[in-house]
C-alpha cells in the first residue's frame, strides 16, 4: 500500500477521527495552561498597582513640600507681619516674580496683596449682584482701554456681466476711550486687635476690602457719571428706539406714566434688541422692580416670570436671566427701572489686577488705617446692545 497508515504506541492502527480528537485535546490543554498563566500575570499587576494606589493615597494628612509651598507662604507671612506690625523688611528682601500677584513694590506706595487674599476680594466682586458679573471684564497695565467700534457697515452692490463696477461705501471705525479710575476704601483696626495672633486680619481685611468696592462698582456701573469713576450706562442719554442713533440707548416706552399697561411693553423690548444680541441677553433690575414683573401674566394666564430650575440658576423672565442689581432704579414717571442687553458686548469693565495695601498706624491711634487702592473703569462700548424700558406713556 502506498498510503502511510497511523499507528498506535501499540503498534495497532490509529482511526483518523481518534488522531483529530487527541489533537484538539492537546490544543486545549495548551490553551488552558496559557491562559491561566495570562491570568497569573493580570493578577500581579493588579496587585502591584493596588499596592502603589495605597503608597500614593494613604497619606492624606501629609504635609505639603517646601518646595511646592515656596511661592505662596513667604510672602504670605510677610504680608501678615506687614498688616500686624508694619514690618516690610520681610516683603523688601522677596524676589520678584513676575508671573504672580505676589511682586513686592516700594513701601511707600504700598504692597500687592497676597495671591490668596486677592482672590477673595475677587470672588466676592464677581458673586455680588453687579453688573461686573455679566459685562466684559479686562485686565489692563495702562492708565486707560480703547477699544475700537465698527458700527457701519460695507456698502455693497449688484455686478453684471458687461457694466462697470461701482465703488462702494467705507465703514467707518470709532474708537471709545474707558479711563481707568480710582476706587479706594480705608478700614481700620485696633493694634490690640492686630496683636491679637488668634485674630484672621486677612479674611476681615479682604472682606471689609470686597463689601466696599463692590458697592461702590455696583452704583457706578449703573449711572456713574464718569468723572472719577466708572460711566455707567443709565448716564447716557437715551432716545425712543424708534428714532435711535449711535451714541444713545434706545427705549421702549411701557404705556403708563409709571406703571406697566399689561404685559406687552415686556415683549416690546426684547424684540427691540437685535437678533443678534438676544440669544446673550440679560434684564437688570431692582427687587422691588422684580416683585412687580413676576406678577405679569400673557394673554394666556401664564407667568411672564419662571423662577430658576436648579440651584444657583438665575431666574428667568420670557427664558431670559435676570440679575437683580439694587442700584437700578425703582419704577416711577419717565424711570428706566429695566435694562435689557448683551452685556458681555454692550459693557466693557477694565481694570488692573493689582490691589495695594498701605498700612497708616499714625493717622487714627490708637487705630491702625488700612488703605487698599484699586484701578477701574467702565463704559458702553455697543449702543446697539443695551435697550431700556421707560415707565412712561410715550
Amino acid at each position: 500500500m502506498s498510503k502511510t497508515e497511523s499507528k498506535s504506541r501499540t503498534g495497532e492502527a490509529v482511526s483518523p477521527a481518534a488522531e483529530v480528537k487527541s489533537a484538539i485535546a492537546g490544543f486545549v490543554s495548551d490553551f488552558k495552561e496559557f491562559k491561566d498563566a495570562i491570568q497569573t500575570r493580570v493578577q500581579q499587576q493588579e496587585e502591584q498597582l493596588t499596592m502603589l494606589d495605597r503608597k500614593s493615597f494613604t497619606p492624606v494628612a501629609r504635609p505639603a513640600l517646601s518646595r511646592s509651598a515656596e511661592a505662596e507662604v513667604p510672602h504670605q507671612k510677610a504680608f501678615n507681619a506687614y498688616v500686624r506690625s508694619g514690618d516690610d523688611d520681610a516683603l523688601r528682601g522677596l524676589e520678584l516674580d513676575g508671573k504672580s500677584m505676589s511682586t513686592a513694590v516700594n513701601g511707600d506706595g504700598g504692597y500687592l496683596v497676597d495671591p490668596e487674599t486677592s482672590a477673595i476680594i475677587r470672588s466676592t466682586l464677581m458673586s455680588s449682584s453687579s453688573v461686573r458679573s455679566i459685562a466684559n471684564v479686562v485686565n489692563v497695565e495702562a492708565t486707560s482701554y480703547d477699544v475700537l467700534i465698527d458700527h457701519t457697515d460695507v456698502g455693497h452692490g449688484w455686478a453684471t456681466e458687461v457694466d462697470a463696477t461701482t465703488e462702494t461705501g467705507t465703514p467707518s471705525i470709532d474708537r471709545i476711550t474707558i479711563p481707568l479710575h480710582e476706587l479706594s476704601a480705608l478700614p481700620k483696626a485696633s493694634q490690640r486687635l492686630l496683636d491679637d495672633s488668634a485674630f484672621d486680619i486677612e479674611n476681615w481685611l479682604a472682606g471689609r476690602i470686597a463689601a466696599k468696592f463692590a458697592r461702590a462698582e455696583a452704583g457706578a456701573f449703573i449711572f456713574g457719571n464718569g468723572i472719577d469713576k466708572p460711566k455707567g450706562f443709565l448716564a447716557h442719554p437715551s432716545v425712543d428706539n424708534g428714532s435711535w442713533t449711535w451714541g444713545n440707548l434706545g427705549y421702549v416706552p411701557t404705556g403708563a406714566d409709571g406703571d406697566f399697561n399689561g404685559a406687552d411693553a415686556i415683549i416690546d423690548l426684547v424684540y427691540a434688541l437685535g437678533a443678534q444680541y438676544r440669544a446673550n441677553a440679560t434684564f437688570v433690575m431692582n427687587s422691588k422692580t422684580a416683585g412687580t414683573v413676576r406678577k405679569l401674566k400673557d394673554a394666556d394666564g401664564r407667568f411672564l416670570w419662571s423662577d430658576g430650575l436648579a440651584a444657583g440658576e438665575p431666574a428667568r423672565l420670557m427664558g431670559y436671566p435676570v440679575l437683580v442689581a439694587e442700584d437700578m432704579p425703582d419704577i416711577a414717571g419717565d424711570a428706566m427701572a429695566i435694562a435689557f442687553g448683551d452685556f458681555a458686548n454692550g459693557y466693557t469693565v477694565a481694570e488692573r489686577p493689582d490691589l495695594r495695601i498701605l498700612r497708616d498706624p499714625f493717622s487714627a491711634k490708637p487705630h491702625v488705617l488700612f488703605y487698599a487702592t484699586k484701578r477701574v473703569g467702565g463704559d458702553v462700548t455697543d449702543f446697539k446692545a443695551i435697550k431700556l424700558l421707560k415707565f412712561a406713556a410715550s
